[in-house]
């Protein structure tokens, strides 16, 4: 059974960082590109990174240059560094993997931006 463990998100000023990670279990993690979601209030979810098995990384356009993606395989964890955070990054960033079967979702950790 894939599961998928999120920490990391609170409340943080403008200009602030934090560090989200995900801890998964129940795959060959290194096998598998590993994605960050978020869906803000009212908005609709929306891919925030990516790292595929290779080491590739993909950004939406809206945190490239402050957001990085980065992971250790040997510790079947995905992390998030989130730098220079603004309001209108406050969401609820989840943690997904796409298996054979199935897409994976972690039940996700607030991050609140407000001065």
């Amino acid at each position: 059974q894939v599961q998928l463990v999120e920490s990391g998100g609170g409340v943080v000023q403008p200009g602030g960082s934090l560090r989200l990670s995900c801890v998964a279990s129940g795959i060959s993690f290194a096998a598998y590109a590993m994605n960050w979601y978020r869906q803000g209030p009212g908005k609709q979810r929306e891919l925030v990174a990516s790292m595929n098995r290779y080491g590739n990384r993909n950004y939406g356009d809206s945190v490239k240059g402050r957001f990085t993606i980065s992971r250790d395989n040997a510790a079947n964890t995905v992390f998030l560094q989130m730098n220079n955070l603004k309001p209108e990054d406050t969401a609820a960033y989840y943690c997904n993997v796409n298996t054979a079967s199935q897409s994976h979702w972690g039940h996700g950790t607030q991050v609140t931006v407000f001065s």
